[in-house]
């Protein structure tokens, strides 16, 4: 064998070896993590009582040890399956969605679209990532954007890869955005509101230092964001997903000069923003969530592909061939919510709770609203629901922050960044894994590439918790 094959050999096998498992694996380990869990954790529970607002809530001081199964040899396959059942309404609206993109796609109008955008910022299209970050964060402080982001991540990803940017960033612009809004909010309602309603304080109250809050959380995050996509583009070769791109989606099509809008597209366009300003006036002023949206999504894809003079045989082919696609992105729901079946089937979940109170009841009051932050964010691996974490934890917190003099706003606060940043980093988070995988992103590079801000991003909530304490803020 000669030097340069032997050198060949040598680098295929290091490949092999530093492969990262794939997201299936991965998850399917923290499945069996959380099985093994209930054999050295002792189960236990709190009561629950409802609110007059009709929330289930935890009783203070009512913790005690249960009897329960531990996890059985068939209970991580079983996770699988229980978790697909769980998560099957994002997993649908993902197919469905997904579906009616595909239909989108074919067309070739978001090709011709990218075109004229690109002709007519004079290749100053970087603005366009701050616009919609920004447009993401108020979604996330107002109406608590988080689910809705998959939608926009098979959108955006096409059209950000054909202006010459990468998968990351085409992930990153709707959940990072997204993600600080959240983080920050100064009204969601399912996180500020919910918190705030079992803390006993006026709703949106605080407003003016959470939109404070808001303005330079964001900012940070917009701008990490930005300089990312200006260097990629700038240099392709330096992004982390540079090869998988190119096998997932083939290198970058020229981009063609000139090109115009025909009638047929227009209609195809109109049909696709009246669909995405229906959804978002429903989900605002109505309530609507992932059943409407899927809806109203179906009815684009179907109207779309007529406007387009597809025949409905070819609409449906074009509808398969869009849920292939991101097929894996929805399947990755059901694989996270198996790892919080199998903990909340243990009882194990108080317990942790229960033992982290015990050690927060013993600090100071400065470093009691900082650690309660650090407790949130743990525990938004375990209750990666906004409001459900709300409901579990707040009214612990409440009478927690009561006794060592930490206001009951500061304690809010300190929930909101916990629940909030941790959103796009843990893998128990379904919609946010669910992105990634529509996005083509693989969670481990992404982990590398975002660690950065999240480091930035709990040092300023860090300090901004510990501004609010010293202020009394009320």
């Amino acid at each position: 064998m000669s030097d340069l094959e032997r050198t060949t050999t040598r680098e295929t096998a290091q490949q092999r070896t530093m492969k990262f498992p794939h997201i299936f694996v991965v998850l399917f380990t923290f499945i069996c993590l959380a099985a093994l869990s209930t054999y050295l954790v002792d189960a236990g529970s709190y009561e629950r009582t409802t609110t007059e607002q009709g929330q289930t809530v935890v009783v203070p001081g009512s913790y005690a040890p249960v009897e329960t199964e531990k996890a059985g040899w068939l209970t991580p396959f079983m996770a699988v399956f229980e978790g697909m059942r769980e998560g099957s309404s994002i997993i649908f609206f993902i197919f469905i969605s997904g579906g009616a993109f595909g239909v989108l796609k074919a067309t070739g109008v978001l090709q011709t679209l990218v075109a004229s955008v690109s002709q007519a910022l004079s290749e100053r299209d970087i603005v366009l990532i701050p616009l919609l970050m920004l447009l993401f964060a108020a979604g996330g402080a107002t109406f608590g954007l988080a689910e809705e982001t998959i939608a926009f991540i098979i959108i955006l990803a096409p059209m950000l890869r054909l202006l010459g940017y990468d998968s990351i960033t085409a992930a990153a612009v709707p959940l990072v955005g997204a993600g600080a809004g959240f983080s920050a909010a100064f009204m969601n309602p399912f996180t500020v509101g919910v918190a705030q309603d079992i803390a006993q304080l006026p709703i949106f109250s605080g407003m003016t230092l959470r939109a404070g809050y808001w303005v330079i959380f964001v900012g940070v995050s917009i701008t990490f964001v930005t300089r990312y996509a200006s260097r990629v583009k700038a240099r392709p070769e330096h992004s982390p997903v540079y090869n998988s791109d190119r096998r997932q989606f083939g290198n970058p099509e020229p981009m063609q000069i000139n090109q115009r809008l025909s009638l047929s597209d227009k209609l195809v366009l109109t049909a696709f923003i009246g669909a995405i300003i229906t959804i978002a006036y429903g989900v605002i002023r109505h309530g609507w969530y992932i059943g409407e949206m899927s809806g109203v999504f179906l009815l684009m894809g179907i109207l779309v592909g007529a406007l387009a003079r597809m025949g409905p045989n070819e609409i449906a082919e074009h509808f398969v061939s869009g849920i292939k696609e991101i097929a894996m992105g929805a399947l990755v729901v059901g694989f996270a919510y198996g790892i919080l079946i199998v903990l909340k089937d243990g009882s194990i979940l108080d317990t942790i709770l229960h033992q982290l109170e015990g050690l927060l009841g013993d600090m100071p009051a400065v470093l009691t609203a900082t650690s309660m932050f650090l407790v949130q964010l743990l525990l938004n691996f375990l209750v990666p629901s906004g409001s459900g974490q709300a409901a579990l934890t707040m009214p612990l917190m409440v009478p927690l922050a009561d006794m060592v003099g930490v206001t009951r706003q500061t304690a809010v606060l300190a929930f909101q960044f916990g629940d909030g940043i941790s959103n796009i980093i843990t893998p128990t988070s379904g919609y946010f894994m669910a992105g990634l995988a529509v996005a083509g992103v693989s969670w481990s590079k992404w982990i590398k590439w975002i660690l950065p801000l999240v480091l930035i991003q709990l040092l300023m909530a860090s300090s901004m918790i510990t501004l609010a304490h010293l202020i009394s803020w009320s």
